[in-house]
Protein backbone atom coordinates (compact mmCIF):
# COMPACT_ATOMS: atom_id res chain seq x y z
CA UNK A 1 0.00 0.00 0.00
CA UNK A 2 2.81 2.47 0.94
CA UNK A 3 4.44 1.68 -2.41
CA UNK A 4 1.39 2.69 -4.03
CA UNK A 5 0.55 5.69 -2.78
CA UNK A 6 4.10 7.02 -3.04
CA UNK A 7 4.06 6.34 -6.72
CA UNK A 8 1.02 7.94 -6.94
CA UNK A 9 2.11 11.02 -5.56
CA UNK A 10 5.42 10.76 -7.48
CA UNK A 11 3.19 10.45 -10.55
CA UNK A 12 0.67 13.49 -9.70
CA UNK A 13 3.53 15.62 -8.98
CA UNK A 14 5.50 15.16 -12.14
CA UNK A 15 1.73 15.58 -14.09
CA UNK A 16 1.37 19.13 -12.73
CA UNK A 17 4.92 20.02 -13.20
CA UNK A 18 5.09 19.23 -16.61
CA UNK A 19 1.87 20.92 -17.65
CA UNK A 20 2.83 23.77 -15.66
CA UNK A 21 6.59 24.06 -17.53
CA UNK A 22 4.69 23.71 -20.53
CA UNK A 23 2.25 26.68 -19.78
CA UNK A 24 5.21 28.75 -18.47
CA UNK A 25 6.90 28.21 -21.95
CA UNK A 26 4.33 28.36 -24.16
CA UNK A 27 2.88 32.00 -22.46
CA UNK A 28 6.39 33.09 -22.79
CA UNK A 29 7.77 32.14 -25.42
CA UNK A 30 4.52 31.06 -28.52
CA UNK A 31 1.42 33.32 -27.17
CA UNK A 32 1.66 36.58 -28.69
CA UNK A 33 1.52 39.55 -26.48
CA UNK A 34 -1.59 42.13 -26.42
CA UNK A 35 -2.08 45.93 -25.53
CA UNK A 36 -3.51 44.70 -22.26
CA UNK A 37 -1.08 43.15 -19.82
CA UNK A 38 -3.29 42.83 -16.84
CA UNK A 39 -4.89 39.45 -18.01
CA UNK A 40 -1.39 38.03 -17.68
CA UNK A 41 -1.81 36.96 -13.94
CA UNK A 42 -5.17 35.74 -14.85
CA UNK A 43 -4.00 33.78 -17.59
CA UNK A 44 -0.99 32.19 -15.56
CA UNK A 45 -3.53 31.38 -12.95
CA UNK A 46 -6.37 29.73 -15.20
CA UNK A 47 -3.24 26.85 -16.45
CA UNK A 48 -2.55 26.31 -12.96
CA UNK A 49 -6.05 25.56 -12.21
CA UNK A 50 -6.32 23.59 -15.61
CA UNK A 51 -2.72 21.52 -14.81
CA UNK A 52 -3.91 20.73 -11.69
CA UNK A 53 -7.14 19.34 -12.68
CA UNK A 54 -6.48 17.47 -15.89
CA UNK A 55 -3.23 16.00 -13.46
CA UNK A 56 -5.61 14.42 -11.17
CA UNK A 57 -7.95 12.98 -13.81
CA UNK A 58 -4.75 11.24 -15.56
CA UNK A 59 -3.85 10.47 -12.23
CA UNK A 60 -6.61 8.84 -11.37
CA UNK A 61 -6.94 7.04 -14.82
CA UNK A 62 -3.75 5.85 -14.67
CA UNK A 63 -4.51 4.19 -10.61
CA UNK A 64 -7.66 2.62 -12.25
CA UNK A 65 -6.15 1.07 -14.89
CA UNK A 66 -2.90 -0.59 -12.94
CA UNK A 67 -5.58 -1.58 -10.77
CA UNK A 68 -7.54 -3.36 -13.06
CA UNK A 69 -4.40 -5.57 -14.56
CA UNK A 70 -3.44 -5.89 -10.88
CA UNK A 71 -6.82 -7.59 -10.27
CA UNK A 72 -6.44 -9.27 -14.06
CA UNK A 73 -3.16 -10.86 -13.13
CA UNK A 74 -4.57 -12.47 -9.43
CA UNK A 75 -5.00 -16.99 -9.85
CA UNK A 76 -7.51 -18.58 -8.10
CA UNK A 77 -8.01 -22.25 -7.57
CA UNK A 78 -10.38 -24.34 -6.22
CA UNK A 79 -10.03 -27.93 -5.56
CA UNK A 80 -12.71 -30.85 -4.47
CA UNK A 81 -10.95 -33.81 -2.46
CA UNK A 82 -12.80 -36.99 -2.98
CA UNK A 83 -12.29 -40.31 -0.27
CA UNK A 84 -12.37 -43.20 -2.07
CA UNK A 85 -11.52 -45.92 0.35
CA UNK A 86 -10.70 -46.48 4.09
CA UNK A 87 -9.88 -49.29 5.72
CA UNK A 88 -7.89 -50.74 8.90
CA UNK A 89 -3.89 -51.94 8.51
CA UNK A 90 -1.53 -52.91 10.45
CA UNK A 91 2.02 -51.87 9.17
CA UNK A 92 4.99 -51.37 10.64
CA UNK A 93 7.70 -48.97 9.32
CA UNK A 94 11.37 -50.08 10.65
CA UNK A 95 13.82 -48.46 8.12
CA UNK A 96 13.97 -45.09 6.22
CA UNK A 97 16.15 -44.14 3.50
CA UNK A 98 17.02 -41.22 1.32
CA UNK A 99 18.12 -41.90 -2.22
CA UNK A 100 19.63 -39.65 -5.02
CA UNK A 101 18.83 -41.34 -8.44
CA UNK A 102 20.32 -40.26 -12.09
CA UNK A 103 17.69 -41.68 -14.42
CA UNK A 104 18.72 -41.45 -18.09
CA UNK A 105 15.97 -42.05 -20.27
CA UNK A 106 16.46 -42.56 -24.33
CA UNK A 107 13.53 -43.59 -26.62
CA UNK A 108 14.36 -43.84 -30.24
CA UNK A 109 11.64 -44.80 -33.50
CA UNK A 110 12.36 -44.90 -37.18
CA UNK A 111 11.03 -42.41 -39.54
CA UNK A 112 9.94 -44.25 -42.71
CA UNK A 113 11.55 -47.78 -41.02
CA UNK A 114 15.22 -46.67 -41.47
CA UNK A 115 15.32 -43.17 -40.23
CA UNK A 116 16.53 -42.93 -36.36
CA UNK A 117 14.72 -40.03 -34.50
CA UNK A 118 15.28 -40.50 -30.26
CA UNK A 119 14.13 -37.81 -27.91
CA UNK A 120 16.69 -38.01 -24.47
CA UNK A 121 15.91 -36.72 -20.97
CA UNK A 122 18.31 -36.48 -17.75
CA UNK A 123 16.56 -36.75 -14.25
CA UNK A 124 17.80 -36.54 -10.77
CA UNK A 125 15.09 -38.10 -8.65
CA UNK A 126 15.60 -37.40 -4.92
CA UNK A 127 13.22 -40.30 -3.19
CA UNK A 128 12.39 -41.19 0.73
CA UNK A 129 11.73 -44.46 1.10
CA UNK A 130 9.94 -46.36 4.23
CA UNK A 131 10.53 -50.15 4.58
CA UNK A 132 8.43 -52.26 6.87
CA UNK A 133 5.91 -55.36 7.41
CA UNK A 134 2.39 -56.31 6.91
CA UNK A 135 1.88 -57.84 9.84
CA UNK A 136 -1.28 -59.02 8.67
CA UNK A 137 0.47 -61.46 6.60
CA UNK A 138 1.90 -63.14 9.56
CA UNK A 139 0.82 -66.37 11.08
CA UNK A 140 1.44 -67.96 14.42
CA UNK A 141 0.46 -69.75 17.54
CA UNK A 142 0.79 -69.43 20.97
CA UNK A 143 1.28 -71.91 23.45
CA UNK A 144 -0.17 -70.90 26.92
CA UNK A 145 1.26 -73.05 28.89
CA UNK A 146 4.75 -72.87 27.58
CA UNK A 147 4.78 -69.13 26.89
CA UNK A 148 5.75 -69.88 23.48
CA UNK A 149 4.74 -67.71 20.39
CA UNK A 150 5.50 -69.96 17.52
CA UNK A 151 6.15 -68.04 14.27
CA UNK A 152 4.94 -70.27 11.14
CA UNK A 153 5.05 -67.65 8.59
CA UNK A 154 6.80 -64.09 8.42
CA UNK A 155 6.32 -61.47 5.84
CA UNK A 156 9.33 -60.46 3.88
CA UNK A 157 10.07 -56.55 4.29
CA UNK A 158 8.51 -54.24 1.66
CA UNK A 159 8.32 -50.62 -0.02
CA UNK A 160 5.62 -49.07 2.50
CA UNK A 161 5.73 -45.45 1.01
CA UNK A 162 7.52 -44.21 -1.80
CA UNK A 163 8.57 -40.48 -2.21
CA UNK A 164 9.80 -39.03 -4.89
CA UNK A 165 10.69 -35.73 -6.21
CA UNK A 166 11.92 -35.00 -9.88
CA UNK A 167 14.61 -32.61 -11.21
CA UNK A 168 14.40 -32.53 -15.14
CA UNK A 169 17.76 -31.65 -15.79
CA UNK A 170 18.16 -32.11 -19.74
CA UNK A 171 15.58 -32.70 -22.29
CA UNK A 172 16.60 -33.28 -26.49
CA UNK A 173 14.23 -34.45 -29.06
CA UNK A 174 12.89 -33.60 -32.75
CA UNK A 175 10.07 -32.80 -34.76
CA UNK A 176 9.27 -35.96 -35.46
CA UNK A 177 9.77 -37.68 -32.27
CA UNK A 178 8.87 -35.00 -29.46
CA UNK A 179 8.52 -35.30 -25.34
CA UNK A 180 4.83 -35.17 -24.79
CA UNK A 181 3.12 -35.63 -21.64
CA UNK A 182 2.80 -39.08 -22.05
CA UNK A 183 6.55 -39.35 -21.96
CA UNK A 184 6.59 -37.65 -18.63
CA UNK A 185 4.31 -39.68 -17.05
CA UNK A 186 6.47 -42.97 -18.83
CA UNK A 187 9.61 -41.10 -17.42
CA UNK A 188 8.15 -41.08 -13.65
CA UNK A 189 7.24 -44.30 -13.85
CA UNK A 190 10.52 -45.97 -15.10
CA UNK A 191 12.48 -43.83 -12.87
CA UNK A 192 9.90 -44.78 -9.01
CA UNK A 193 10.67 -48.35 -10.57
CA UNK A 194 14.22 -48.31 -10.59
CA UNK A 195 14.45 -46.63 -7.27
CA UNK A 196 12.41 -49.61 -5.65
CA UNK A 197 14.71 -51.90 -7.66
CA UNK A 198 17.44 -50.12 -5.82
CA UNK A 199 15.91 -50.23 -2.69
CA UNK A 200 15.15 -54.43 -2.52
CA UNK A 201 18.96 -54.90 -3.46
CA UNK A 202 20.06 -52.34 -0.80
CA UNK A 203 20.88 -52.97 2.60
CA UNK A 204 17.76 -51.68 3.60
CA UNK A 205 16.07 -54.60 3.95
CA UNK A 206 18.58 -56.61 5.83
CA UNK A 207 18.38 -53.44 8.31
CA UNK A 208 14.65 -53.53 8.07
CA UNK A 209 14.89 -57.46 9.47
CA UNK A 210 17.56 -57.01 11.98
CA UNK A 211 15.02 -54.21 13.48
CA UNK A 212 11.99 -56.21 13.44
CA UNK A 213 13.95 -59.22 15.16
CA UNK A 214 14.96 -57.17 17.66
CA UNK A 215 10.99 -55.48 18.12
CA UNK A 216 9.38 -58.97 17.80
CA UNK A 217 11.79 -60.01 20.58
CA UNK A 218 11.85 -57.05 23.23
CA UNK A 219 7.55 -57.20 22.97
CA UNK A 220 7.59 -61.10 23.52
CA UNK A 221 9.79 -60.79 26.72
CA UNK A 222 7.13 -58.54 28.56
CA UNK A 223 5.66 -60.82 29.96
CA UNK A 224 8.52 -63.41 30.01
CA UNK A 225 7.47 -65.16 26.62
CA UNK A 226 9.82 -66.69 24.43
CA UNK A 227 9.78 -66.75 20.27
CA UNK A 228 10.24 -69.90 18.52
CA UNK A 229 11.55 -69.99 14.50
CA UNK A 230 12.76 -66.52 14.53
CA UNK A 231 14.92 -67.54 12.02
CA UNK A 232 11.98 -66.71 9.50
CA UNK A 233 12.50 -63.10 10.05
CA UNK A 234 16.06 -63.18 8.88
CA UNK A 235 14.78 -64.37 5.74
CA UNK A 236 14.27 -61.23 3.81
CA UNK A 237 15.82 -61.48 0.44
CA UNK A 238 13.36 -61.77 -2.57
CA UNK A 239 13.84 -64.35 -5.51
CA UNK A 240 14.29 -62.75 -9.06
CA UNK A 241 11.21 -63.41 -10.30
CA UNK A 242 9.09 -62.34 -6.60
CA UNK A 243 11.58 -59.57 -6.71
CA UNK A 244 10.30 -58.02 -10.08
CA UNK A 245 6.69 -58.66 -8.78
CA UNK A 246 7.23 -56.79 -6.01
CA UNK A 247 8.75 -53.75 -7.84
CA UNK A 248 6.04 -53.95 -10.48
CA UNK A 249 3.65 -52.50 -7.42
CA UNK A 250 4.83 -48.79 -7.58
CA UNK A 251 1.93 -46.63 -6.04
CA UNK A 252 2.55 -48.66 -2.04
CA UNK A 253 -0.82 -48.88 -0.46
CA UNK A 254 -1.41 -45.89 2.43
CA UNK A 255 0.22 -46.28 5.89
CA UNK A 256 -1.76 -45.72 8.93
CA UNK A 257 -0.55 -45.03 12.31
CA UNK A 258 -0.77 -47.67 15.17
CA UNK A 259 0.13 -47.77 18.60
CA UNK A 260 2.73 -51.14 18.16
CA UNK A 261 3.20 -51.61 21.71
CA UNK A 262 -1.10 -51.90 22.15
CA UNK A 263 -1.34 -53.91 18.76
CA UNK A 264 1.46 -56.58 20.02
CA UNK A 265 0.38 -56.74 23.21
CA UNK A 266 -3.04 -57.77 21.84
CA UNK A 267 -1.44 -60.85 20.59
CA UNK A 268 -0.97 -62.63 23.69
CA UNK A 269 -5.14 -62.14 24.66
CA UNK A 270 -6.23 -65.42 22.37
CA UNK A 271 -7.87 -67.93 24.47
CA UNK A 272 -5.69 -71.25 25.39
CA UNK A 273 -5.87 -73.74 22.41
CA UNK A 274 -6.42 -70.61 19.76
CA UNK A 275 -4.29 -69.79 17.41
CA UNK A 276 -3.78 -66.74 15.06
CA UNK A 277 -6.70 -66.33 13.16
CA UNK A 278 -5.21 -65.49 9.93
CA UNK A 279 -4.50 -69.69 9.77
CA UNK A 280 -8.25 -70.08 10.57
Amino acid sequence: MRKITSRTIIVITSIIFLLLAAGFIYKIFFKPSYINSGNLSGNFLGILIFGLILGIIITLLTHRVINTKSKIANTVTSSHTVVESIKKVFKIVVAEGQLNEIFNYENTKKLLKFIPSTKKALVIVKAKVLVGYDINKCQWEIDEEKKVLRLISFPKPEVLSLETDFNYYYFEDDLFNFIGRNDLQEIQYLAKKQVKKTVLQSDLLKIAADQMKLLVGEVVSLNNWSIENSHLIEDYSYPPEEEEKNIEQIEPPILNKVNLLDKAINLFKLKPGRTNPNLE
